[in-house]
């Protein structure tokens, strides 16, 4: 991304607001973890996290994220320093040491929501006053989560966090195909947001593809990750949530909005503030053809200005 440039406007008077990137100090990390939901959308878990005597390190700050993910955040303090491999380094360490993780977010948070731990979107999050182009290059070629925040602080106690670059890991999980004649289920078993994208017919397909070509067209910035049982939309967070629903012959999604503006619509919309659901969002939009899609764009436009 090219250099942001604010401006003051005062009357006919526009003043550039100048920018600095210092060396991150610890007040800068506290702040940062003092405010995570606000700036990253991520739960707080710890700082200066302790990998035991063999990794000898210490991870900078832990996280749980909107979709329930582990978050790993370093802050680079030094051109030189290469805080993409170490934080590598520390990702590694957590892929080992799931029980420890599931067993902080459990007192931190509780067992309902350790027990909807997924592990299959980690990420490390990166948080510096600059990087080179070589970073920026280096994280394309590696198959993990990987977001790259440029900071700068500005006059008047304004804090600009700017997502640089990021990458989205292939997901290894391999996933046998499904039909509706050899599924097999049990009384515990559910279906995942990929089976069930499997088993919508052909017009819901033709929905959730229009959907996701629109949502994706309205940046570069956005990225959409596939979840265990919904996909997310997000660019720092989630503004756009989808599951599928191959007996209802429906897609629903869910939006951000302030529900005590909406005029709901019986069969389409539908206030979920307090009614649980997969994913993020307390308006649910319900899409059965490309007329309800129509009517669900100025939601998906509002969320994605808002967040």
């Amino acid at each position: 991304m090219g250099d942001i440039k604010l401006f003051s406007l005062n009357n006919n008077e526009v003043t550039e607001l100048v920018g600095k990137s210092m060396t991150i100090e610890k007040t800068l990390q506290i702040m940062i973890e003092n405010n995570l939901d606000t700036f990253l959308g991520i739960k707080f878990l710890g700082s200066e996290y302790p990998t035991g005597p063999k990794h000898g390190g210490r991870i900078d700050t832990l996280g749980i994220d909107e979709n329930n993910s582990p978050v790993i955040i370093e802050y680079k303090r030094a051109t030189n320093e290469n805080v993409i491999n170490q934080g590598l380094f520390y990702l590694e360490w957590l892929l080992d040491h799931k029980a420890e993780f599931k067993m902080l977010v459990m007192e931190k948070y509780g067992k309902a929501i350790a027990n909807e731990m997924d592990w299959t979107n980690p990420r490390l999050v990166c948080i510096a006053g600059g990087f080179t182009k070589y970073d920026e290059h280096a994280v394309q070629l590696i198959d993990r989560n990987i977001e790259l925040y440029r900071y700068k602080h500005y006059e008047d106690n304004y804090l600009l966090l700017d997502l640089v670059n990021t990458t989205t890991a292939q997901n290894n999980q391999a996933t046998a195909p499904v039909s509706s004649i050899n599924m097999i289920r049990t009384a515990n078993y559910q279906n995942t947001f990929e089976d069930n994208l499997t088993l919508i017919d052909e017009n819901l397909s033709n929905i959730f593809e229009s959907l996701h070509d629109y949502i994706m067209a309205l940046s570069d910035e956005i990225q959409f990750k596939k979840l265990k049982f919904y996909g997310a939309f997000k660019r720092i967070k989630n503004f756009v949530c989808v599951e599928a629903f191959p007996r209802k012959q429906a897609i629903i999604i869910y939006v951000k909005g302030d529900s005590s503006k909406i005029e709901f619509e019986k069969g389409f919309s539908r206030d979920v503030t307090n009614i649980g659901h997969y994913g993020t969002g307390n308006v649910a939009l319900t899409l059965r053809s490309e007329e309800d899609l129509e009517k669900a764009k100025p939601f998906i436009n509002e969320s994605f200005e808002n967040n």
